[in-house]
């Protein structure tokens, strides 16, 4: 995972969306032990605050669970794809934003939903959005 300095988005933001990408990616599987909030902070360059409010946020979103005495670990996959309303609201929310400014930007529906297809494919899904079984691979 990589912290952009530059990004408009916060620090602590980028690190979520890094846990999250790893966990697509299959860096991290369920019950594996993340790094604690001091260690990750020194790998990343980061405040403790700020890896410690990235591990809050995606504990509150059941990605992540933290057993006291021994570690912030993922989460089994049952609670990782329980589907969040709240938050999959907060998504279509970001994607109109996209889709208005692609929109004013005069990029097509069909350039956007390639991108999309890029994407997942990059993250290892298929361009339907499902996950490649191993055969795929």
């Amino acid at each position: 995972m990589i912290i952009n300095k530059n990004s408009p988005y916060p620090f602590y933001e980028q690190v979520v969306l890094g846990i999250k990408e790893d966990i697509v990616q299959g860096i991290f599987q369920p019950g594996d032990k993340l790094l604690s909030v001091r260690e990750m902070a020194s790998v990343l360059m980061l405040n403790p605050n700020t890896v410690s409010k990235a591990y809050k946020t995606l504990e509150s979103e059941g990605v992540i669970v933290t057993v006291r005495g021994k570690g912030t670990f993922v989460s089994d996959k049952q609670q990782r794809h329980y589907r969040n309303e709240q938050q999959v609201g907060k998504l279509k929310e970001a994607l109109e934003k996209i889709v208005i400014e692609a929109s004013y930007l005069n990029v097509s529906l069909p350039e956007l939903q390639s991108w999309l297809a890029e994407i997942s494919e990059g993250l290892g899904g298929n361009s339907d959005g499902s996950k490649k079984s191993s055969e795929d691979n």
